[in-house]
């Protein structure tokens, strides 16, 4: 990390006073204006101070640039970045607010916000290309925000925003666009204070046995946290003793790669087989895993296998039906979540066939035939800020959707396939906004950073982690693997192939010991001990000089001080 000196945070890089000077136009016909609205206010994702760990409320400056007459999805509208400004390493988020006016196809177009650098500065200039941020945004629907990343792996000669995206001959606003630095050390502080509101409790311990308890040594030490933590696993990686090793060690939950989805489950019609999801659940009950299923359906029409894309409509619906009766009533009470239609914001290939109404029929159905399992949402890139098809406020409106259908939407799963760089807020930014739906728990269901730079990789992985653990609305956490050799994505591993736990692995190791408490102390004059811990299951070794005596006892959620009677006979 570069030295803090030399980093300006939470200063805005390409500040102006809204008029057009230091934007230039990207396109040949392209033309730029500077306009400004009254009475703008909006919730701006900019930079908050240290002492603000929320983001906030602020009126803005109603003034914006319009870039009109673009010719081409590239045309629209940059400003370069001063030099010097950009140190590598270092994470930069990039807020603000873009709209559009005009013709096109649609009702919606997707903006993009990135970054070129060392580009000549011309309209056909080369260099590299860093995705910013994108926003769906309604015709004539207001503004909506950008809330992007980037970080360097070198200083740039030049560096420049571009704005672009929609079609032609849609004209392009941007409002108080800001690019800024990102202060870790403060952000961390923040997360910190955060997990000790949501994640722990003030306890009172009080002792029976009289007199002889005052003055006694005693030791509280937690056994089980509360939030749990999983990891995919897969046929193959149960057969290796070292990546069993460390899965049994560090984690609660499992959930299968590939075993239970139904290309995989049926891939030609009528050949059923569970024998692979059967090893893996017999696997998870040995060693007292509980386990999510993933997953009923996948939308992804890529993902279908092509028998069922063959069926006509009456035969989809029948398969549809069968596989839900096969699959839930097999298993019933063994999986205690479902991902029941997976990735919906991607995919359409069981609505686009059989219409809106058969996505909340799946989870009528699940409900039905496995009552006690919690029915999931899940997606990708809704943590990213870079997929207008993925935004938090489009998978809000999907579960609506689906709940006035009469689907019984139990939890919201974010997968969290992440690329370098992690920025915090715009992780706290979505869920923010999937918590306010309809008070669903969520869930990160496949979590990955991928970066080469593993220490990198474990600083993206601190971030995504902490992020989870201090929102109150976040029940869990799932990797989707861990180790070489046994992951879908590269450069994401906690653990080499020969078991060696890598600095990104120490770095969750680091995170679960921390997460855990460990109080010592005296009893005092009343016959009380007091501290404040995490939520989850405890033991409490209390000694006299008559002896020892061990108690469990457990710390659940509350907003009170605990107290708790802990009968000791010595």
């Amino acid at each position: 990390m570069a030295l803090a000196h030399e980093v300006a945070f939470e200063v805005n890089l390409i500040e102006d006073d809204g008029g057009l000077a230091g934007w230039a136009p990207v396109g040949t016909r392209t033309a730029l204006s500077a306009h400004a609205e009254r009475d703008t206010a909006m919730l701006i994702s900019g930079a908050v101070s240290a002492a603000e760990p929320n983001e906030r409320i602020r009126r803005s400056s109603g003034r914006y640039i319009v870039a009109s007459r673009r010719a081409d999805e590239e045309d629209g509208l940059r400003r370069a970045v001063p030099a010097g400004a950009l140190v590598p390493r270092v994470t930069y988020r990039v807020v603000g607010w873009v709209s559009v006016q005009g013709q096109g196809d649609g009702r919606h177009h997707a903006v993009r916000v990135g970054l070129r650098v060392d580009g000549d500065g011309g309209d056909d200039e080369r260099g590299s290309w860093l995705d910013c941020g994108a926003a769906r945004v309604e015709v004539g629907g207001g503004w909506a925000e950008i809330n992007g990343a980037f970080r360097l792996r070198a200083s740039p000669r030049v560096a420049a925003v571009h704005v672009h995206g929609a079609p032609a001959g849609v004209d392009v606003k941007v409002m108080d666009l800001q690019v800024y630095a990102t202060d870790r050390k403060a952000r961390l502080t923040q997360l910190k204070e955060q997990t000790d509101k949501v994640r722990k409790r003030d306890v009172i311990l009080k002792l029976g046995g009289g007199a002889t308890m005052v003055g006694a040594s005693i030791r509280v030490a937690q056994l089980e946290n509360r939030f749990p933590f999983g990891s995919c696993i897969n046929k193959t990686a149960i057969r290796n003793p070292k990546f069993v090793d460390f899965f049994c060690d560090n984690f609660d939950w499992a959930v299968f790669e590939n075993e239970l989805k139904w290309y995989s489950t049926e891939p030609q019609r009528g050949q059923i087989n569970y024998r692979d999801a059967d090893e893996l659940l017999d696997f998870c009950h040995r060693y007292g895993k509980s386990a999510r299923g993933h997953c009923i359906f996948w939308a992804v029409d890529g993902d279908v296998q092509q028998w069922v894309k063959d069926l006509g409509r009456d035969d989809l619906a029948a398969a549809v039906q069968g596989r839900l009766h096969g699959l839930l009533s097999r298993y019933a009470g063994r999986f205690r979540h479902y991902d029941v239609n997976n990735e919906m914001l991607h995919g359409r290939f069981y609505r686009d066939r059989l219409g809106d109404g058969v996505a909340p029929l799946m989870f009528r159905e699940a409900a039905r035939l496995d009552p006690a399992a919690r029915l999931f949402v899940n997606d990708y890139n809704v943590l990213r800020g870079n997929d207008p098809n993925a935004t938090p406020e489009k998978y809000v409106e999907l579960v609506d959707a689906l709940r006035r259908g009469g689907a019984a939407v139990g939890g919201i799963g974010v997968q969290g396939h992440m690329d370098s760089p992690v920025a915090g807020q715009v992780i706290r930014a979505a869920l923010d906004k999937l918590a306010a739906a309809g008070g669903a728990p969520i869930w990160i269901t496949e979590l990955d950073v991928s970066e080469p730079d593993v220490g990198l990789r474990a600083d993206d992985l601190e971030v995504v982690l902490r992020e989870a653990y201090a929102h109150p609305a976040v029940e869990g956490v799932v990797l989707w693997g861990f180790m070489e050799g046994q992951m879908w994505r590269r450069d994401a591993y906690l653990v080499d192939a020969d078991g060696t736990v890598n600095e990104a692995g120490q770095r969750f190791l680091q995170l679960q010991r921390e997460w855990r408490s460990d109080a010592r102390g005296i009893v005092d004059g009343d016959g009380r001990f007091k501290f404040r811990g995490f939520h989850g299951t405890y033991v409490a070794q209390v000694t006299t000089a008559t002896g020892k005596m061990l108690k469990t006892f457990t710390v659940e959620k509350g907003d009170n001080s605990l107290e708790l009677d802990l009968d000791i006979e010595i």
